[in-house]
């Protein structure tokens, strides 16, 4: 592969045709693509690279779609609670909803699929006690005062949310809402089977058919003005219709309630300690979207095209790290990379022959207008995701949008072009080979490799207050020398020997979420396992309030591991001795402030915890425990109340994952002094390389894997490759 072309994927549109040739030029782009709202140009079907057509298997056919309006697309939806203040209560059913986004489902029978609940009781509330005013929109419940209410119902999708929100950020005028049919019923079914084979042979210049994606959004709902609502990338509540729920039921063997999905209202979200009812329902949809896809895949191979698969839109069900997936037989995935989490979503995904990240920014007029600064926004993406492509490198890189917004832009255009040089730079000297890793950590939660490296997410990269100080320990994890796996307490459970070959556990959140496992932590298997693993010479590391549930005279379940616990008013009545701070190998890179202090960002923190006696206090804010470590048996234990992703953040985790393994003597290797600077070792390949994350010059002295070491300077965002 030419280091000049290669590797990277660019939109096009019908008014940009010649500026088209030109940046394929100067980006060596050997691909083009269409965007959602273009059409791809006549003059570039004979071009020399390949096309992908991007292909929307459950929209864009509205005619379809009206003539079948029973197999159009639904999903499950609760009101918000209600206080009846007599006996009687009337709940709107669409109050706050966009409008022309969902109808209410009242053509399949609403006393089965849907449920009004007591939230005060938690019973549900007979048939009988309720009906629905088509013409008024309402629920009529008879109630007990002052007893809470909700009612669970079905909605059909009258504009596909992804459709929906192109249309708000680039302000489409009188555009036409498309509607989302389900392709998992019988006429749908049969007509998609036929509309694939007839869309691939009227676009006979295509090469890769980009299903975006298959068949069911993630959660995605809108206020009645037109605001984002409710969102979750893992959403599976408009995966949902009476077809697919019998089939469910007959699977399973017992009846599917509203409930199983509504979940109190917080429909499953990834925080929520899953139910065995859900994580049936999420199983039973992987093997059939699974089986389903695989019949589009086999076409389309059929036809000599390649099927590439985008990791988003309508991705329910396809799970890419879970067994059904690479029964699909995908040739690649694509998505977008929002940092070094998302990078690694991607380029971790087995049984696809190639995979690709959508760079930021995506040419959207919200970015690249009058005053706009993509250039910044373009690097901060590449740099951050760059540490996780120097670990797992995806094949490709692409941009996705509308070309010309970005052609007003010549110093976007001019980056760019820097950064393809230097993303195909970087793939040709990593060669696909595994990079020393230091360690092996291992991620434990309720979902384990389900939700490999998407641990901490709501709506893909974006930021939340409450998350950061948690993602950041992924988004460290990303691009550091560690072999990094998810687990699951039934991973446990079923097998322990699961943590064999394992260094160090994270147990990273809030408690009694599904990333720390709550009531998982009151089982005898897993809790024993885990005290086992760490006093024969393990590492355990808890951030946030790990193994945390209320219990047998303790909040943190392995506060005898951790050294720490959380005071909830339950132990005021013990004095609290414990309050001294000490240097400590995994501080040794940290700053000091004025007043001696090791200045750490711990983002959000936690408050009210406190050392137990024995415990090594590295860090205490106003007496409420910060950082610290705990040994236990032959084993070693890590206190972190929270870590923001920085580089500073980085190497404190890195120091605190090789002390907590018992091998803080492994420092100096394939190391940088200066955290700003890291080092990543290709042996097999003969080559490492040293990278500067910032945007200023650097200095460092650069550790081998011998231990020898020489000084080094570095200039701004520069990667320097070495013959080892």
């Amino acid at each position: 592969m030419s280091k000049t072309r290669g590797r990277v994927t660019i939109p096009t549109d019908l008014d940009v045709i010649s500026q088209t040739h030109e940046v394929m030029k100067r980006w060596g782009a050997d691909a083009v693509r269409d965007c959602d709202g273009t059409d791809f140009p006549t003059e570039l079907q004979e071009i020399d690279a390949k096309v992908y057509s991007t292909y929307y298997t459950t929209r864009k056919d509205n005619v379809w779609a009206n003539a079948n309006p029973d197999e159009i697309q639904q999903m499950y939806l609760m009101t918000p609670i209600y206080t009846a203040e007599g006996s009687s209560l009337s709940i709107t059913l669409m109050k706050g909803l966009y409008p022309d986004m969902l109808t209410v489902n009242c053509r399949d029978d609403i006393k089965r699929w849907w449920e009004v609940i007591d939230r005060t009781t938690g019973e549900v509330v007979p048939t009988e006690q309720w009906s629905y005013d088509d013409t008024t929109g309402d629920v009529t419940i008879a109630t007990v005062p002052f007893h809470d209410y909700t009612v669970s119902f079905l909605a059909y999708i009258m504009w596909d949310p992804v459709h929906m929100y192109n249309a708000v950020v680039n302000e489409w005028k009188d555009v036409e809402h498309q509607i989302t049919f389900d392709v998992r019923q019988p006429k749908t079914r049969a007509y998609t089977m036929e509309r694939i084979r007839k869309f691939i042979e009227d676009h006979p210049y295509v090469n890769v058919i980009r299903y975006t994606t298959f068949f069911h959004q993630f959660t995605l709902v809108f206020d009645e003005l037109a605001r984002e609502k409710y969102v979750d990338w893992y959403g599976y509540s408009a995966s949902v219709s009476p077809y697919i729920l019998e089939q469910f039921e007959e699977e399973v063997g017992y009846k599917f309630r509203a409930e199983f999905i509504i979940d109190q209202g917080y429909y499953n979200n990834n925080y929520r300690i899953p139910t065995k009812e859900f994580r049936d329902f999420q199983a039973f949809q992987r093997r059939e979207v699974a089986k389903l896809a695989k019949e589009m895949v086999d076409i389309t191979h059929e036809c000599g095209k390649e099927a590439m698969m985008f990791l988003g839109d309508h991705w329910i069900g396809t799970e890419p790290f879970m067994e059904e997936f690479a029964t699909i037989g995908l040739d690649a995935v694509v998505g977008s990379v929002g940092n070094g989490s998302t990078l690694r979503l991607i380029s971790d995904i087995p049984g696809v022959k190639y995979t690709e990240g959508r760079f930021l920014p995506y040419f959207f007029p919200d970015t690249f207008h009058e005053g706009g600064d993509p250039v910044k926004e373009a690097k901060v993406n590449w740099v951050t995701a760059r540490r996780a492509i120097l670990r797992k490198p995806i094949d490709r890189i692409g941009y996705g949008g509308y070309l010309k917004l970005a052609l007003d832009f010549p110093e976007f255009i001019d980056y760019v072009e820097s950064v393809t040089d230097e993303f195909r730079t970087l793939y040709d000297n990593v060669q696909g080979t595994t990079p020393y890793c230091v360690k092996t950590v291992a991620v434990l939660n309720c979902w384990g490799k389900m939700r490999a490296w998407g641990t901490h997410m709501v709506h893909h990269a974006l930021y939340y207050k409450q998350n950061y100080s948690y993602a950041g320990i992924i988004e460290a994890l990303s691009g550091a020398p560690f072999d990094v796996k998810f687990i699951s307490f039934d991973d446990i459970k079923q097998d322990a020997s699961i943590l064999d070959g394992i260094d160090v556990i994270l147990n990273i959140g809030d408690a009694d979420t599904a990333y720390t496992g709550g009531e998982w932590w009151l089982d005898t298997d897993i809790v024993t396992a885990v005290k086992k693993f760490v006093h024969e010479g393990g590492g355990f590391i808890g951030v946030g309030e790990p193994t945390a549930h209320q219990a047998n005279g303790r909040y943190f379940q392995l506060a005898n591991i951790l050294g720490v616990e959380e005071e909830r008013g339950f132990t005021l009545g013990y004095d609290k001795y414990n309050w001294d701070e000490h240097d400590h190998f995994i501080t040794a890179d940290c700053k000091t402030n004025s007043d001696g202090n090791k200045e750490i960002d711990f983002g959000e923190g936690k408050k009210n915890i406190f050392a137990l006696e024995g415990t090594t206090i590295l860090r205490h804010i106003d007496k409420e425990v910060q950082l610290a470590t705990n040994e236990f048996g032959s084993g070693r234990g890590v206190y972190i109340s929270g870590l923001p992703y920085s580089f500073e953040n980085s190497r404190l985790l890195y120091r605190a994952i090789l002390w907590s393994a018992n091998s803080d003597h492994e420092l100096n290797r394939w190391f940088s002094e200066n955290y700003n600077v890291e080092v990543h070792a290709y042996v097999k390949n003969g080559k490492y390389c040293v990278v500067n994350n910032t945007y200023e010059p650097q200095e460092t002295t650069v550790y081998r894997g011998d231990g020898s070491s020489f000084s080094l300077k570095l200039e701004a965002n520069e990667i320097k490759w070495y013959e080892i």
